[in-house]
């Protein structure tokens, strides 16, 4: 395995950022304490107090560990047998998961991919596997092999690889996706040349020619963090059973079907695997984060957020032709009404502001308009 040294994880250019011993520079920060992640979050996400100091503490103390251990000069042999701060975030759509994740890959500086579990079978079968968001790392990494060694791999739609009920024979596209991730999840070697990939097999061949020497590249798993996120549906409800069998009697708790929140946050492993994962795939994520559903109060307050990209994104648009716009407190509310409806999050909000300013997008750029307030009397 190739170890970043202690001096490219701490080493700083003058402007204060990092970089490598090829000067390349980086912006990798390892130094980040807990609460300034927290702080920094705050700045983009709305509620999730909890889950972001879960993310934030953990993914902050794997790096740190990382760094510790090698300007130490202590080796992986004292961890072995150690268990990675692997982490499973679940909770309804369109609350911030992706987002959260993709903000502190970016406030660290470390290459991130993202995938969805439902387009990967089992190594062996056609179509992806997991081992190619690990090659995808070293894309994103600019091939740099020591950077990708250090980045997060997020799965999307993990729920969606439980295995369902009464399925005879192999089923390559759930527990066998389950099996295909265990070992990256954990500490392996990921070959980066393979058949299935042209882009590989030409980047071997053009290394073959400069230096007339076959090389084998692998990129090696055991510092990358993985994290997986899904709505998981029924996950309340193998919950719910479980605890109302614990709490029978005068004491008991009345658990409703509507908070779903309170039961997911109840979750135990023996619970993950009722719902369809094996005990294996379950151990290898440690830390587990639920997301609360977002009210009609908290996509207000979304919008209202100065670093919101709907808001942004829609002033722009209006601003590409020239037009100021602005909007006022009250269409806030009725786009956060509308969007509320959806069910799906904060998702819904782009969804609500287009179908509210697609008339003016569509007329005023032929007007002779330089500012819009964008009030309730005019939509």
């Amino acid at each position: 395995m190739k170890i970043i040294s202690p001096g490219v994880l701490a080493r700083k250019s003058p402007e204060g950022k990092s970089y490598k011993d090829s000067e390349k520079k980086r912006d990798i920060n390892f130094d980040l304490k807990p609460e300034e992640l927290i702080a920094y979050l705050d700045q983009y996400i709305i509620k999730q107090d909890k889950a972001k100091a879960i993310l934030a503490t953990k993914i902050c103390t794997h790096f740190s560990r990382i760094k510790h251990v090698e300007a130490s000069g202590e080796t992986r042999d004292i961890m072995v047998g150690g268990i990675k701060s692997n982490i499973l975030m679940a909770g309804p759509t369109g609350v911030g998961k992706t987002y959260m994740i993709r903000l502190i890959a970016k406030k660290l500086g470390v290459p991130f991919v993202k995938g969805d579990a439902t387009k990967f079978t089992e190594t062996g079968y056609v179509g992806g596997n997991v081992e190619d968001l690990v090659r995808d790392l070293v894309r994103e990494a600019d091939d740099d092999i020591e950077l990708a060694q250090y980045g997060i791999v997020y799965i999307d739609e993990i729920d969606k690889i439980a295995s369902a009920p009464n399925i005879i024979g192999a089923d390559i596209s759930r527990t066998g996706v389950q099996r295909a991730l265990l070992k990256p999840m954990e500490d392996t070697d990921v070959e980066l040349k393979v058949p299935h990939d042209p882009m590989s097999m030409l980047q071997e061949l053009e290394r073959y020619q400069r230096t007339g020497k076959k090389e084998k590249q692998v990129v090696n798993t055991a510092n990358i963090l993985f994290i997986v996120s899904g709505a998981f549906g029924g996950l309340p409800e193998i919950i719910k059973k479980r605890t109302a069998k614990q709490s029978i009697g005068f004491g008991s708790e009345i658990v409703t079907s509507d908070l779903s929140y309170n039961l997911l946050s109840r979750m135990r492993t023996e619970d993950l695997v009722a719902f369809g994962f094996e005990s294996e795939f379950v151990g290898r994520l440690p830390v587990r984060a639920v997301f609360e559903r977002l009210t009609e109060d908290d996509l207000f307050s979304i919008l209202k957020n100065p670093n919101n990209p709907v808001i942004l994104g829609k002033k722009l648009d209006f601003a590409s032709y020239g037009i100021s716009a602005r909007f006022t407190d009250d269409t806030l509310r009725l786009i956060a009404k509308n969007a509320y409806t959806e069910n799906t999050g904060a998702r819904g909000l782009v969804n609500a502001i287009e179908e509210l300013l697609l008339p003016f997008e569509t007329r005023l750029p032929s007007e002779n308009v330089r500012f819009f307030p964008i009030t309730l009397d005019a939509v």
